[in-house]
């Protein structure tokens, strides 16, 4: 329990809450008319020069309610706690408190929705106490006091499930980003390791039959051995933390050339054609493996989701300072036709083609199917 009360009172503010809007400026002009309206024409209102100072002010706080959530209640509920003749709503007679001041509701949500856990905690306890739900003074039944928390607390947990709803999305995301960063990882280990292993086995071999070479030669073997298997070594130490206990492949990663295998094992409907086209040589191996990534994935995705699709096109091309891959289905424009709009493979698809340096676009056409576009340089980003 201690642990949990912690973790809650640590917790940070919620990242980018939205700017200041003309939505906000709109509810303003809505709710200040109306504030001064019940100011002048209501007959119960008593002390209308108090009663528009404490109605009307406060609504201006609407405009930092997620800039700084706990500061705006504290102002607000004070203001609306002055008027305390109607705790929410309702009024009795000669009441100062107004109508308009329904817009208190709209702080608790923002002040869960944006705030830290402190922010939380402290605006929560302040709320409940500026309107004496916790210590009831002036004759509230039992039954009001449960409405009166209920309400307070409606909109805040609404703003709670809604933060929650958005970190545990940004959490998957940020999964999923882990997941690609790892296996990129892991081929550029694979890829490495292989090489790296047979610069290895040649300086050994070159070793063993340098006799009657010069020395210079010999000790030049020498280390070169000794650095390749230092590099090595080094490599499997750094990497291996990411593999979870799996053993390194040190066979090379599929590539450009292996995309072809892709159409062959999709038989059936819909149909893979690859077009390769252009100078797809001497690219670095971890952009050839990303091209056979990318296109796996995409492949992959218009199957299962691209609704009466007859036709899956890839089509690579090696331009001089660039490949560009373009995977498009004739399915319905309609994307996510038969999946869930909530997956995170183009997510995934994006982080691998940022992390080379090059970039990446989906969606559907203008007419029929889906296309993806990854556009990745030649010698990828460090």
């Amino acid at each position: 329990m201690k642990d949990a009360l912690r973790s809650l009172w640590n917790e940070p503010r919620a990242p980018n809450p939205p700017a200041r809007s003309w939505r906000d400026w709109a509810l303003i002009a809505v709710l200040v008319p109306a504030a001064v309206a019940e100011v002048v024409f209501r007959p119960d209102v008593e002390l209308r020069l108090m009663a528009f100072i404490l109605g009307v002010a406060p609504l201006f706080t609407l405009l930092w309610r997620r800039s700084n959530p706990l500061a705006v209640v504290i102002i607000a509920f004070t203001g609306h706690a002055a008027l305390h003749m109607a705790p929410i709503f309702g009024h009795q007679s000669a009441s100062l408190s107004l109508y308009s001041a329904v817009f208190v509701l709209l702080l608790p949500y923002s002040l869960l929705r944006w705030g830290s856990g402190k922010e939380a905690t402290i605006g929560t306890a302040f709320i409940l106490t500026s309107h004496g739900i916790l210590v009831p003074g002036d004759g509230t039944g039992i039954a009001d006091v449960v409405v009166g928390v209920m309400v307070l607390l409606f909109p805040a947990a609404i703003g709670a499930s809604v933060r929650y709803r958005s970190v545990s999305r940004v959490r998957a995301i940020d999964q999923v980003k882990m997941r690609e960063r790892e296996q990129l990882a892991r081929e550029l280990h694979d890829t490495v390791a292989h090489h790296v292993s047979a610069i290895a086995i040649q300086a050994q071999a070159g070793r063993a039959g340098a006799a009657a070479d010069p020395t210079a030669a010999l000790a030049a073997l020498e280390v070169i051995e000794a650095e390749a298997s230092r590099t090595l070594a080094e490599m499997r130490t750094m990497v291996g933390v990411l593999r979870q206990g799996e053993e390194p492949s040190l066979t090379p990663q599929p590539g450009v050339a292996d995309v072809a295998l892709l159409a062959q094992r999709a038989s059936g409907s819909p149909r893979v054609e690859v077009a390769p086209a252009g100078d797809l040589d001497d690219l670095t191996p971890s952009v050839d493996a990303a091209v056979y990534r990318l296109a796996q994935e995409s492949i992959t995705n218009a199957i299962r989701h691209a609704r009466r699709a007859t036709r899956i096109r890839v089509a690579i091309d090696g331009e001089p300072d660039c490949v560009r891959l373009t995977v498009s289905d004739d399915g319905d424009a309609a994307p996510f036709a038969n999946g869930s709009p909530t997956g995170y493979g183009i997510v995934g698809m994006t982080e691998r083609a940022t992390l080379l340096g090059g970039t990446l676009e989906a969606g559907p056409n203008h007419d029929r199917g889906w296309t993806v576009t990854a556009v990745l340089p030649r010698t990828a980003a460090q």
